[in-house]
């Protein structure tokens, strides 16, 4: 029951997490976003946001790794392995956006109302698409509340089976093609968020690399005969065999 508790406090505040994330990338709604706050030399604001941005690339990728859950859960119930993993992640984002240095030179501004408004459209649909994808495949899963509930009721979780649905007929990492949308599709983009844009579209190709290679482990032949069909970032028909 004591799991089942933080696991469920870990989501909440993962979901929190994420909805701020939104307003952070879109500088709306939220006291600090990626273009607010007090401005500080470019050379303190680099060098801040890039170590920033690693900590998170290592923390996401490094503890997602099948070699750091073997070492992770001798000291860890596997149980609520994966909400201490969603936990840290959180905190992680946590500390980005609260010491992030906005950088606010203008790369881009579109005044034109059309052009302006199909970005927020694309951000607004890049956010749709990454939250979709998640109850795509298994949300609750993916945020740790599946195996602390199976443990509750006694029994050891499940892990979900290979499959395709939906989006991911057409792309095989959907939940990334939204992120891309919604932190490149905006209709002012400052020298600070392009350098956010650029390091996670960075960190998704990296992600990729290690999570297909951790995925045709565990999957064998039908992740590889799936990867050989069907796109790996952008929705396209899949290939015919």
């Amino acid at each position: 029951m004591l799991g089942l508790i933080y696991s469920v406090l870990c989501y909440i505040l993962s979901l929190l997490t994420l909805l701020y994330a939104i307003g952070f990338v879109g500088n709306i709604f939220v006291p600090k976003s990626i273009d607010s706050g007090v401005a500080v030399s470019l050379t303190e604001a680099l060098v801040v946001n890039v170590i920033l941005l690693s900590l998170f690339a290592i923390q996401h990728s490094g503890m997602a790794r099948r070699a750091f859950k073997r070492w992770w859960t001798q000291y860890v119930p596997e149980s609520v392995e994966r909400s201490t993993y969603v936990l840290l992640s959180s905190l992680v984002l946590i500390l980005l956006y609260w010491q992030w240095r906005p950088m606010q030179d203008l790369i881009w501004s579109v005044s034109n109302p059309t052009g302006a408004g199909l970005l927020t459209a694309f951000f607004w649909i890049g956010w749709v698409i990454a939250l979709v994808s998640t109850f795509l495949i298994d949300h609750f899963e993916l945020f740790g509340l599946h195996q602390p509930y199976a443990n509750w009721q006694g029994r050891k979780a499940e892990w979900s089976t290979f499959r395709t649905p939906f989006f991911y007929k057409f792309v095989r990492h959907p939940l990334y093609f939204g992120f891309l949308l919604a932190f490149w599709a905006t209709p002012v983009m400052t020298t600070g968020h392009l350098l956010f844009a650029i390091a996670m579209t960075g960190y998704i190709f990296i992600g990729i690399f290690l999570e297909e290679r951790d995925l045709v482990t565990f999957h064998g032949d039908v992740y590889v005969r799936y990867r050989e069909k069907v796109s790996m970032i952008l929705p396209l028909p899949p290939k015919k065999t």
